[in-house]
């Protein structure tokens, strides 16, 4: 099986911004509400890097982060399923928005999205 691309339309305050695409790791997964760490072999080597975002060992979800810079720190503790394909630039756009106390100063949302 071919990994999969995906494609986010990132908005600013309802505006367009522009996209981001995702190439995914398409190994078994696992489904549920919460499910285990699947592996450690891919690691948080720098922008774009997609991880899992969990609440400890074997709380995964479906909510994950973009890396913003090489995070190491993080590697055998979330797992990383993906990269960003195209849009850095776009994910670099996002990050000035935001703020040491982890808000950001403009509704930043994913006003579209599907697999290409």
């Amino acid at each position: 099986m071919d990994n999969p691309i995906v494609f986010f339309d990132i908005a600013v305050n309802s505006e367009p911004l522009d996209h981001v695409s995702f190439k995914l790791s398409a190994d078994k997964s696992i489904y549920g509400e919460k499910f285990e760490d699947e592996y450690f072999i891919l690691k948080h080597t720098g922008p774009g890097i997609l991880p899992m975002a969990d609440a400890g060992p074997n709380t995964n979800s479906s909510q994950f982060f973009i890396c913003s810079a090489k995070i190491e720190w993080l590697d055998g503790k979330h797992v990383v399923f993906g990269k960003v394909k195209e849009g850095v630039d776009t994910v670099e756009a996002m990050e000035r928005f935001g703020s040491r106390n982890g808000k950001t100063g403009k509704k930043i949302t994913i006003a579209d999205c599907r697999q290409i």
